[in-house]
């Protein structure tokens, strides 16, 4: 497996075997079938009879003894959707109280398992939701983060803005932006700005072929591909003349690497063992891609566009300070945004005129 042979693993000693899918094995009772374990016990809708909530408990008795991170969460996930709902606190009392069939049964044990490896829950069930949409996910393409759902909006709310400052006339413009993002991964950020930009179109790019998939698929199946352009390369690669084949861009966002590398081994068995770690790590300073982008932004944008990117809070100081020392690009640091913890988490950079 890729995570093994990745030089930051190779330093992590105590990484747990369970996280790594076929190597090492829960403790001794996570791997009960449901039918021995509730043959033992008596079970809520009565002897032999299991019903949701029984799974839930269980599993989530199981995540704790072999140390899984939010073990009910995981577990909750886990049943819901084997049931057919998002959550499981918008499953009906019939639905919680109607014993499990077998093949549910099964169902809910084999996702289980996985989760017991490390396996985080989106790559789990094989999809999750992000703003409105429902999108599939499989490792070790980018999970994308409650967090990152706010920088969509800045964008949106950016661009209503931007029409309502321009408009000399009744009815107010709908925006059409031309929109670049930046290491697209599952197509989270691109796909929710076509939707809440209908008039929109994005040009998409990621490095890993497996995001350019993953990313395409999304579209397809959201039926929005008409109006993406996706492409495999790699930002630091790239030329204006590649990225412009619609026009000027009018906004660059970005979830780019951003993570500092000394800070890599701290993270998540689940993100070491199963995500792509290039799509987190930003080099000694985190700026890495950063730099890159902002490097190419004054070529691709039109002026008075915007750069929009997600961020370590220790970053809003770091990028302003290489703005100032790079006064040729025209770039000037807007606004900064803090995300729902409270810290600096979005940078909304924009052109200057010459």
């Amino acid at each position: 497996m890729s995570c093994l042979t990745h030089p930051l693993l190779r330093k992590l000693l105590s990484l747990p075997a369970q996280c790594v899918p076929g190597l090492g094995t829960p403790r001794k009772g996570a791997v009960l079938s449901p039918k021995q374990l509730f043959l033992r016990h008596s079970c809520s809708a009565g002897p032999g009879l299991v019903t949701a909530t029984d799974m839930v408990n269980y599993w989530q008795k199981e995540f704790e003894t072999n140390g899984i991170p939010e073990a009910r969460e995981s577990s909750q996930y886990i049943v819901s959707f084997v049931l057919g709902a998002k959550t499981f606190q918008s499953l009906d009392s019939k639905s919680l109280q109607t014993p499990l069939t077998a093949l549910q049964q099964e169902q809910i044990q084999q996702l289980s398992h996985k989760r017991l490896q490390r396996m985080p829950v989106q790559y789990v069930l094989g999809e999750w939701d992000f703003q409105e949409l429902t999108l599939q996910m499989r490792p070790p393409v980018f999970i994308p983060r409650p967090e990152t759902e706010d920088l969509v909006s800045l964008v949106v709310e950016e661009e209503f803005q931007k029409c309502e400052n321009s408009a000399l006339c009744f009815p107010v413009p709908v925006p059409h932006p031309v929109i670049l993002e930046i290491g697209c991964g599952s197509g989270a950020i691109a796909l929710s700005l076509l939707c809440k930009l209908p008039q929109s179109r994005v040009i998409a790019m990621d490095k890993e072929e497996a995001a350019v998939d993953l990313t395409r698929e999304n579209a397809h199946r959201l039926q929005l591909q008409e109006r993406i352009h996706i492409i495999h390369q790699d930002v630091s690669h790239s030329s204006a003349k590649q990225l412009l084949l619609w026009g000027p861009i009018d906004v660059i966002v970005s979830n780019p690497p951003y993570v500092f590398h000394e800070d890599m081994a701290s993270l998540d068995a689940e993100i070491l063992c199963y995500e792509d770690l290039d799509a987190l790590d930003g080099g000694d300073d985190g700026m890495r891609v950063i730099k890159t982008i902002l490097a190419l932004a004054p070529s691709l944008l039109k002026v008075s566009g915007s750069v929009f990117l997600e961020v370590d809070p220790r970053h809003p100081d770091m990028v302003e300070h290489w703005l100032q020392a790079h006064p040729e690009l025209l770039l000037t640091l807007r606004a900064i945004h803090k995300d729902f913890c409270g810290k600096p988490r979005f940078l909304h950079i924009q052109k200057q005129s010459s």
